[in-house]
């Protein structure tokens, strides 16, 4: 079985961003982000409504990287520390050494290649660092963007799962996509 360990915080870097660790700061653009139904489209969680509940967003985030629990990242351009996105593995399987994968981005930023830049940085954290055999991603088999930047990045489709979670009152599908770490192409 794996173990992890995110302290010190592991910053990431690519040739257009640095990922570093969300912090209190980010509570305003934590709040543009999970408030803004667009982003939140196919993610089955209440819209967040204040800057409190950001901040209980952020330490979720934060306590889960303390107990090593789960990791995420603050997607930022280079030269400019606003967070515009977050990213990290999350649903940690130690004993299967299998992640799950979530992201997010402002919509002013959707279609720049960012998405595909930090998943490929977060990625190859998650099977060259952590050790990882696999990674998967749930989304939502309408998110078709989000399944164009999986593709991109070598995922291949496991399983569309019907009906399998309930919110609001709706059952929602899900579609799996997996890498696992033989067919990672940095």
């Amino acid at each position: 079985m794996l173990s992890f360990n995110f302290s010190p915080f592991p910053n990431l870097e690519t040739s257009r961003l640095l990922l570093r660790r969300v912090t209190a700061d980010d509570a305003q653009q934590i709040f543009a982000l999970r408030s803004n139904p667009e982003t939140m489209k196919f993610i089955p969680r209440p819209l967040v409504t204040n800057i409190d509940e950001a901040l209980e967003h952020f330490k979720m985030i934060d306590d889960k990287i303390n107990s090593n629990e789960g990791i995420n990242w603050a997607i930022t351009l280079k030269g400019n520390p606003q967070l515009i996105g977050i990213i990290g593995h999350y649903r940690l399987q130690p004993e299967n050494h299998r992640t799950e994968i979530g992201y997010m981005i402002l919509p002013e930023y959707n279609g720049q290649g960012i998405t595909t830049e930090a998943i490929d940085a977060v990625l190859a954290y998650g099977f060259e660092v952590m050790q990882l055999h696999s990674i998967e991603a749930v989304i939502d088999p309408e998110n078709y963007a989000s399944e164009k930047v999986l593709i991109k990045n070598g995922f291949v489709k496991e399983a569309h799962i019907l009906e399998n979670e309930l919110y609001e009152g709706k059952f929602w599908d899900t579609v799996i996509y997996s890498l696992l770490k033989r067919n990672f192409r940095k």
